[in-house]
């Protein structure tokens, strides 16, 4: 049974009635962000009951040593964590001598929190009943600013019920944290300034080992009954906490507030010896202009994120509510202003996966900013892997490869591979091919092909040698054999020639020479450049090509379909629809050898080379597949949904591109994988986009336009979106009725629309 407490509505996340049991759940489902900076949905008073902390900072994270059982040769030296930071939200409140806490309260009662999506706000309320009988509501408002991203605000309101009350406030900030995730429980921060002045106060730390530089500061407005209160504050510190506490006196019925502006300034964007003076700067500069003021200018921020990211369904508040959660986090984790950055499948909102960045911003994620940003966007994730080359390089060095052959990580913050379980870090090689078919997707899309001779062709030539090596000839085949490997399947390890990274490694070779070519021929200047870098001359390519050109694919006659692996048909192939419910989910129930025996596939494997590849096979070869391998697909990972809804679509079923769909919508709304406590999947939500986009409305791009084949699913009325192509924004509606394309711009812009092709004027409807 999946949970099913968060109100549908089509711009809010809600939740009423106070639960313990739902706490940890709502901590990642309110989690807010600015691409800076994000946390938890902490409650800001003491709370006593189960409950996971969680501040972050984007770029900052600590190398945590490896643990394992075993060691091997090749193993990453620590695994990346994201860091739990300083926490700066926290505000203790005391009402005629007791403190307030959820847990410990005589009744709570009207409880409600809301995020509101469209204006970027969180906010929390309720009545509780205090055991010294203090009757009071409580009404607590929150944000992290887009404006000035280095700064959140909390406005924090108090009112007594049911008699006079002595109302004791105590923001602090607190450096000494711990992490939910860590191996040797070691000490991640060192904090080494505390100081305060008037309502302000700035603890200054430095991460461990990797010496990032933090001012967590605080400053603080008092108010009663809507006039601000001069109040002095009693102050407390030691080594790593600071607290200012203000004493305010409420009538029955009166309300009082505190204002808190906190956040972080980070040696990332500022001198060492300058995060004090910045904090001091920014937290001034929020105070000046007020929470309202802030709130305003927030909104006005998401309006304009909506006007472009928009998806709108009619019809369905469910569908519409999980569309809307999906975009909202994604631009909450990543905003494309730092191409430093990336985005973490945790994103802001948990620790799991170390915070760190996998072949999912590849995969899923850039189709998305290119549509609903603009290419500059795509372009710094693009950058972000080739600022990584060198990195590559090294990590397939250490694994025995030569001659500037890279091997991207699986899980990195630096461009250093950090994940050490071996079936992993060694065998799931495909992430690879993903880089490359990422700087593929954004010519396609984009027509900016000067990426290439820039930087994208040295990050190809060094794939293509990695490809080229780890491929052995097989003199029984007669064929080039990839061997020991772990496809996007992660339910079967160490297996020979997954069909997708076989496929993979072919396609990246031919990809790459076909852009050696080009470059040598157009960009003579770069390619110079680049062969006198790389080294690579035309024997080598003849040896890359020829195991392009005799790459083995396992198939099986029988059922005319490629096989995942070698040993796929060795399995004892009962489907899903045979496995009793009481044993899913199988990572959960079942033991790791019982689960690398079954036929049981995690997600999108031999598939998912169907959805990237879609061009280079037939419609009826990809329902031959479909209908072979989804029936063995648990769909354990948020990424798997997503593939099978646009393929469902693509043949015309779609019921069950509906119900994918809301699957992927919906995975942590409604805790499908029963682990939201743990923090949403950012990365995912990028391909509840592509089930919309790319599924029901079928765009693709072919030869160099736009193609759309739109499709409705029965239980709507209508949904539209639009894409940025090429610096034209098309905004696209579908009906049960029909589809519209209506165009802002300055140029018309041909498209295909079911195979097609029709112009669009600038600025007018054209219905098909």
């Amino acid at each position: 049974m999946n949970q099913d407490y968060i109100k549908p509505d089509n711009w809010s996340i809600i939740e009423e009635g106070f639960d313990v049991e739902r706490v940890k759940s709502s901590e990642s489902l309110f989690s807010i962000g600015n691409g800076a900076m994000g946390q938890r949905a902490n409650f800001e008073e003491t709370y006593t009951g189960p409950t996971f902390q969680g501040s972050y900072i984007a770029g900052v994270y600590y190398p945590d040593k490896t643990r394992v059982g075993w060691w091997k040769n090749g193993y990453p030296e620590y695994f990346a964590k994201v860091l739990n930071a300083p926490n700066w939200i926290g505000i203790d409140v005391e009402i005629n001598g007791e403190k307030l806490n959820l847990h410990k309260c005589k009744t709570v009662s009207d409880f409600r929190r809301e995020l509101n999506m469209k204006e970027g706000w969180y906010q929390r309320s309720f009545k509780a009943v205090l055991r010294n009988n203090t009757e009071i509501l409580v009404r607590s408002t929150r944000f992290l600013s887009l404006d000035l991203d280095e700064v959140g605000a909390i406005k924090y309101e108090v009112t007594s019920l049911n008699k006079e009350a002595i109302v004791h406030f105590t923001p602090y900030l607190d450096a000494g944290i711990t992490n939910e995730d860590t191996n040797w429980d070691d000490k991640f921060w060192d904090t080494y300034e505390v100081s305060h002045k008037g309502n302000a106060a700035y603890i200054s730390s430095k991460t461990m080992k990797t010496e990032f530089h933090v001012c967590t500061g605080m400053l603080n407005q008092l108010f009663l009954d809507g006039k601000k209160q001069d109040v002095y504050p009693t102050v407390e510190t030691n080594k790593t906490y600071a607290s200012l506490k203000y004493e305010v006196k409420v009538e029955k019925g009166q309300t009082t507030e505190l204002h808190k502006f906190g956040g972080y300034t980070v040696s990332l964007n500022h001198k060492q010896e300058d995060i004090a003076s910045a904090s001091a700067a920014v937290l001034k500069q929020a105070s000046e202009s007020g929470f309202e003021a802030l709130l305003d200018l927030q909104k006005k921020a998401w309006s304009k994120i909506w006007e472009m990211a928009d998806i709108v369904i009619d019809g369905d508040v469910k569908a519409q509510q999980g569309i809307r959660f999906n975009i909202f986090q994604l631009n909450q984790t990543y905003l494309g202003k730092d191409a430093r950055l990336n985005i973490g499948p945790k994103g802001f909102t948990g620790e799991k996966y170390g915070g760190s960045t996998y072949w999912d911003t590849e995969a899923y994620c850039i189709p998305f900013y290119m549509a609903t940003k603009n290419q500059n966007v795509a372009r710094s994730l693009l950058q972000y892997r080739y600022n990584h080359l060198d990195k590559a390089i090294e990590n397939a060095e250490k694994l025995g490869f030569t001659n500037g052959a890279a091997l991207y990580p699986m899980v990195t913050m630096n461009g250093e591979e950090c994940h050490n379980e071996w079936e992993i870090t060694f065998e799931e090689i495909h992430r690879n091919g993903a880089m490359t078919f990422a700087i593929y997707n954004y010519l396609r899309y984009t027509g900016d092909y000067s990426y290439i001779p820039e930087m994208g062709l040295e990050v190809m030539i060094a794939i293509a040698r990695f490809w080229h090596q780890r491929a052995t000839f097989s003199t029984d085949k007669e064929k080039y054999v990839i061997l020991g490997v772990t496809g996007p399947n992660e339910y079967e390890n160490n297996i020979n020639n997954n069909w997708y990274t076989n496929y993979l490694a072919k396609w990246c070779i031919e990809y790459c020479v076909e852009n050696i070519e080009k470059v040598k021929s157009e960009y003579e200047i770069d390619y110079n450049r680049i062969i006198e870098k790389t080294k690579l001359g035309q024997e080598e390519i003849n040896a890359m090509l020829k195991v392009a050109e005799k790459m083995y694919f396992p198939y099986s006659e029988k059922h005319q379909v490629y096989l995942q692996q070698d040993g796929f048909l060795d399995k004892e192939l009962i489907t899903v629809d045979n496995l009793d419910k009481s044993q899913r989910p199988i990572n959960q129930k079942w033991s790791w050898d019982r689960i690398l025996r079954s036929p049981y596939i995690k997600q999108a494997d031999t598939l998912q080379g169907f959805y990237m590849f879609e061009d280079q096979f037939t419609k009826e070869e990809l329902k031959r597949h479909f209908d072979f391998y989804e029936p063995f697909t648990v769909h354990e990972s948020s990424l798997s949904p997503c593939v099978h809804s646009i393929q469902a679509a693509t043949l015309d079923r779609m019921d069950q591109a509906y119900t994918f769909y809301l699957r992927t919508s919906r995975l942590d709304l409604d805790d499908y994988n029963k682990e939201v406590e743990e923090g949403l999947h950012i990365t995912s939500m990028a391909g509840t986009w592509m089930s919309i986009v790319e599924g029901f409305g079928g765009l693709r791009v072919k030869n160099d336009r736009l193609s759309f084949t739109p499709k409705i699913p029965k239980e709507w009325k209508g949904y539209a979106f639009n894409v940025n192509f090429r610096n034209s924004i098309l905004k696209v509606n579908v009906s049960q009725e029909g589809t519209t394309f209506n165009l802002e711009g300055e140029h018309e812009l041909l498209i295909y629309v079911d195979g097609k092709e029709f112009t669009i004027s600038p600025n007018s409807l054209m219905s098909v």
